[in-house]
């Protein structure tokens, strides 16, 4: 029964990327990153922190304050939302942007490579 019942569980909230920038932009959030080295390194959000899901996954922490929201991103949605689940088992407050980089990239929000300079969703 508690399988079934666990198929029904509500997962952590999903965001807008217009929201995310909101909640983020002061400070208030963490922006989260976990998508791959080389898909950070092609174009993230400037000031976000970085942190793949598999080293998340194998139990390491956000490079952040605890007390601070976590906002998870990735290039669709999709590892975010197994972020923000992960971190939200740990007690850790956190939701998924729907749509990742791509919907943030498609908003016109910034998105810088590695060197800082304009960079790409890959």
């Amino acid at each position: 029964m508690s399988s079934l019942l666990s198929l029904f569980r509500r997962g952590p909230g999903r965001i807008s990327a217009a929201e995310a920038l909101r909640r983020t932009a002061d400070g208030a959030a963490v922006l989260l990153d976990v998508r791959e080295p080389s898909e950070w390194d092609a174009g993230h959000a400037p000031g976000a922190v970085h942190l793949p899901l598999s080293v998340l996954a194998e139990g390491a922490r956000p490079p952040a304050p605890a007390d601070r929201p976590v906002v998870v991103i990735c290039r669709s949605g999709n590892r975010s939302r197994q972020a923000a689940r992960v971190l939200a088992d740990r007690g850790v407050s956190a939701v998924d942007v729907i749509g990742g980089m791509t919907a943030w990239a498609s908003a016109g929000f910034p998105v810088r490579d590695v060197r800082g300079d304009a960079g790409t969703v890959a």
